[in-house]
């Protein structure tokens, strides 16, 4: 009866500390409520009643009713709570993911691509109350998924990233101003890029520069990782006969400057990704700078439980009165 049960006022509780007082007023008293006779023998009568010995059950159920009165006033209820959440800062969010050859290198496992898209899903599924979209990049850019909340759409096309759908270069502005252009429209109050490259930009007819003050102009942040590791690297070289990469080691050439200047003058941040370990500790920092506030409604909804133990005072007290005057009945 008590189960997932709360008390209103647990204060009168204290109230149960009347019934062992209650109980010891009884014991004392026990033998001024018992009629008696003095005889001097009492070998002509046979006592066989149990009646007598059961007598103290009359009291006994006052003190379970006056318990379960107690227990009424302490206002017993369950509670049923339903929380509704709001999203108080949206935050929309764009990766620009460079898919040039050099990202097949393997100095990542198995290789800076996949290491990636690995850690770009946990990122994803980690921000269940923005929106996400894909841009990707090599010597053009163009968007894979638009700006949604939709994170299934979002983990699918990042799946589908490959190399081999744009043509071979890095144009880091072609990617950085085809994110913007995503943004540019949002009424997001934090808009972020996180713009990931592994080379100097070679490519593409918008300047990283120019890129750089669009964002700026349209209030988007954007944190930039430059990824590979320090020295050489086992990357693509050249094609093999059957179409294949062939692979040697080259010299890991990322235009840091350009990178730092870029997250500096947006507001945001720049990071070096040398390993799978350092990308993914990456994303948990962007993770942690870029917070969705969230704002929680709790609404309660109480249920008085207070009546089955005032029936079952009553009862007791029934109980009690119709034993009193039937079984337990004194006619002194």
């Amino acid at each position: 009866m008590l189960d997932n049960v709360s008390f209103a006022n647990p204060e009168f509780f204290w109230l149960l500390l009347l019934l062992p007082l209650a109980l010891l007023w009884y014991f004392f008293r026990r033998k001024e409520q018992v009629a008696s006779l003095k005889i001097s023998s009492i070998k002509g009568f046979t006592v066989n009643s149990l009646l007598p010995k059961l007598k103290p059950t009359l009291f006994a159920l006052r003190l379970l009713a006056l318990a379960a009165i107690i227990i009424a006033m302490a206002r017993p209820q369950t509670e049923d709570v339903s929380t509704r959440t709001k999203t108080t800062k949206g935050i929309d969010i764009v990766m620009a993911i460079d898919v040039s050859s050099s990202m097949l290198a393997r100095d990542l496992k198995p290789n800076r691509l996949s290491a990636l898209k690995e850690v770009a899903a946990d990122f994803i599924r980690e921000r269940p109350n923005d929106r996400i979209g894909l841009v990707a990049y090599a010597g053009e850019g163009y968007t894979k998924t638009p700006i949604t909340s939709d994170k299934s759409i979002v983990l699918s096309a990042l799946r589908e990233i490959t190399y081999g759908q744009l043509n071979d270069g890095t144009a880091i502005g072609m990617g950085l101003a085809t994110a913007v252009n995503r943004l540019k429209e949002s009424k997001a109050i934090s808009k972020v890029i996180i713009l990931l490259t592994d080379g100097v930009n070679n490519s593409g007819f918008i300047e990283p520069q120019t890129a750089a003050e669009l964002a700026i102009e349209f209030g988007i942040k954007a944190y930039t990782i430059g990824l590979g590791t320090n020295g050489n690297a086992l990357s693509p070289i050249s094609y093999n006969s059957d179409g294949s990469f062939r692979y040697g080691m080259r010299q890991v050439e990322i235009d840091e400057d350009l990178l730092k200047n870029i997250a500096k003058a947006t507001g945001g941040k720049y990071f070096r990704a040398t390993d799978n370990e350092k990308l993914e500790a990456i994303y948990d920092e962007i993770n942690k700078l870029e917070k969705t506030e969230i704002e929680e409604f709790k609404y309660y909804r109480y249920e008085e439980k207070f009546r089955p133990w005032v029936l079952l005072a009553g009862a007791l007290l029934v109980m009690e009165w119709i034993l009193r005057n039937t079984l337990f009945r004194s006619f002194i």
